[in-house]
């Protein structure tokens, strides 16, 4: 298997030049499938109706197996999640077994798979059936540490508005409603609930509009709020209980409210054992010391729309890790590290440790036979 190492490095520092945000990656997705649309792969754009997003296939073997490419970047902080290294390194994956797909009766399927950060591109093109024949989906994900069977926590967004009555903040303030005092009523009951919370439970928010102006009682206000946990029922859980926080907001000051989803909820990774063992014996062939087996799930590194993937099929998302000094993802300084010479090799050894692993899942009857038949039964 070749990888094409400095195209491959071009990418990624390409793509990290010109970071784009969700459902706008519109360049990052241009230069995601030019090295394979070079080497003959067949272009589907715009899978599940998403302008950035596209499927590459190579070969016509019944084992097929996704690769996904992330591309998306943070407001402010570009890539500070290193999605220009999953890119690139999904390529040199999808590169690297188009050069054995025919022997190993393989078909090669590079998805683009855009709005990771803030959307679900993946929960919607599963939803869209881009993955019904696809038997199992691999990608990584850089971080400041080595995890083969890395674990994720389930997440959902949603936005809460309030709607309430203008009125003159002095003149006449018993006209009003005030919706910000619904924000500052629901934000103090969260604030409370974090005493009760499972372990794994979480909350995070940001208030979004509260108010324009001083000396007007504001009558609209709007909170964001992310809520995670260890699974999607322990989620559904704490989303009942937000919701209790919310309305606390709305009935203390006779507001209005409204609570929108804002993106698809995302599920727990659920790494495949067999996949993930193989990966890790690639990582340690390559020198890299993954984290020991019993305390991998001890370590769960955000949400990620690929959890729906691995709930659906056989399918991998390990992290590789690059020197970062220190700086964790979604840092600033994370996003400088992201094109590091130790970035750099993590593409090229990224590559090559997936490649390997699909390899090795192909050449195994037992394994093989075991995804394409759990495929099968999806279909049916």
């Amino acid at each position: 298997m070749r990888v094409r190492s400095a195209e491959l490095v071009e990418l990624s520092h390409s793509i990290h030049a010109e970071p784009e945000l969700a459902f706008s990656e519109h360049r990052s997705c241009a230069k995601t499938q030019a090295l394979v649309a070079e080497r003959g792969f067949r272009i589907t754009a715009k899978p599940a109706g998403l302008d950035t997003a596209f499927r590459a296939d190579y070969g016509s073997g019944p084992l097929v197996i996704g690769i996904c490419a992330e591309y998306d970047a943070l407001p402010e902080i570009g890539h500070a999640c290193g999605h220009n290294i999953i890119a690139a390194s999904a390529v040199g994956t999808a590169l690297a077994l188009a050069e054995v797909a025919d022997e190993l009766g393989l078909t090669v399927v590079l998805l683009g798979t855009p709005a990771e950060e803030a959307g679900g591109g993946k929960v919607l093109m599963l939803d869209a059936g881009v993955f019904d024949d696809i038997a199992a989906t691999v990608m990584l994900h850089p971080g400041p540490i080595d995890i083969a069977a890395a674990r994720s926590l389930a997440l959902s967004e949603a936005t809460i508005s309030y709607t309430g009555r203008e009125s003159h903040a002095a003149v006449a303030p018993y006209l009003g409603i005030n919706a910000a005092d619904a924000v500052t009523v629901a934000q103090v009951a969260v604030g409370l609930l974090r005493q009760q919370l499972a372990p794994g439970q979480m909350m995070h928010g940001i208030v979004t509009d509260g108010g324009q102006a001083a000396n007007v009682i504001p009558a609209h206000a709007e909170l964001r709020y992310t809520m995670r946990a260890n699974n999607s029922e322990s989620l559904r859980e704490l989303e009942s209980r937000m919701a209790g926080c919310f309305a606390a907001g709305a009935v203390a000051t006779g507001c209005e409210h409204q609570v929108t989803e804002t993106a698809p909820p995302y599920a727990e990774l659920a790494p495949d054992a067999w996949l993930s063992s193989a990966l890790r014996a690639e990582m340690v062939r390559v020198g890299r010391s993954p984290v020991a087996e019993d305390v991998e799930a001890s370590f769960p590194l955000g949400s990620t729309d690929m959890g729906n993937v691995t709930q659906m099929m056989p399918g991998i998302h390990p992290i590789v890790g690059i020197e970062s000094g220190g700086a964790s993802i979604h840092q600033p300084a994370f996003a400088a590290a992201a094109v590091s010479a130790s970035a750099d090799t993590a593409v090229l050894e990224g590559s090559i440790m997936l490649a390997r692993t699909v390899v090795a899942l192909a050449s195994d009857v037992a394994q093989r036979d075991r995804v394409l038949e759990l495929q099968a039964r999806r279909a049916s």
